[in-house]
């Protein structure tokens, strides 16, 4: 078994998980490994798991995926039959009876919330309230496992207010929904009292409701597994620094283009 840490711009695809219809950052992984030539058991490479789902549009840094692999497959040689937006870091030798998914002790995800305007105490106020065990039944759309502990932070970066949200695991769209009440606390559209009643047992729907944020924003940043020393592949991580730094300088250029149609000088 070898487990690989794995980079996508999640830009590009329909969310993490495999689809029929859609290109998903699984689909194109499960390609590039038959690609390879490596042995699969039904739809899935043999005891393949991954730590998480993502959503469309939600980038990861340290997605992991595990199954069961030759010695020789490196991050590199799996990078060879990827799409450059998708790339393997970093690999390690694991047990047979290692999950990706069950294994993983802790998550961590960022969110980078353009907020110039915000207040960062009463956004911070927020954070503290959302941080503990709590019952989040009103920040997921799931019925069951929405009881979670979480450590929710942020700190102030020019425009953006970071957010970094850590637990064991996250119920769907729990994280894009916390950063839609913190915002809404931190723009003063909501008081913080509004915090505690969405934790509280009775249901807020309608105009109380809480939407998801943009997934753009939104990064898988790690995933922790005790007792497993990843490898640093240099040259694969070398090469998605490159690759990532270009589509960056892309999208910045992209953004001054969109500034540029709000200029009215000549």
């Amino acid at each position: 078994m070898r487990a690989f840490r794995v980079a996508y711009d999640g830009s590009d695809y329909s969310g993490f998980q495999r689809q029929p219809h859609g290109e998903t950052v699984e689909n194109a992984i499960f390609a590039g490994l038959r690609a390879l030539g490596i042995e699969f058991d039904g739809g899935a490479p043999v005891d393949y798991a991954a730590a998480g789902r993502t959503d469309a549009g939600v980038s990861a840094r340290a997605q992991t995926v595990a199954f069961d692999a030759p010695a020789w497959l490196s991050a590199r040689a799996f990078n060879s039959e990827l799409p450059a937006s998708i790339r393997a870091w970093a690999a390690a030798d694991v047990i047979g009876a290692f999950h990706a998914t069950h294994d993983a002790t802790e998550r961590r995800y960022r969110y980078f919330l353009h907020a110039s305007t915000a207040d960062d105490e009463l956004a911070r106020d927020a954070c503290r309230r959302l941080s503990g065990e709590r019952d989040f039944h009103n920040f997921t759309p799931d019925d069951s496992g929405t009881v979670r502990d979480l450590s929710v932070s942020i700190r102030r970066d020019g425009e953006f207010l970071v957010i970094d949200c850590r637990a064991g695991g996250f119920a769907r769209q729990l994280v894009r929904r916390l950063v839609t009440g913190i915002e809404s606390v931190a723009l003063e559209l909501r008081e913080p009292a509004f915090i505690d009643r969405a934790l509280g047992p009775k249901p807020l729907s309608g105009p109380e409701g809480i939407a998801p944020a943009s997934p753009e924003p939104l990064v898988l940043l790690d995933v922790s597994y005790p007792g497993v020393e990843f490898e640093l592949d240099a040259e694969a991580h070398s090469i998605a620094r490159e690759i990532f730094q270009r589509r960056r300088t892309r999208r910045l250029a992209t953004a001054r283009v969109a500034g540029s149609l709000l200029n009215d000088e000549p």
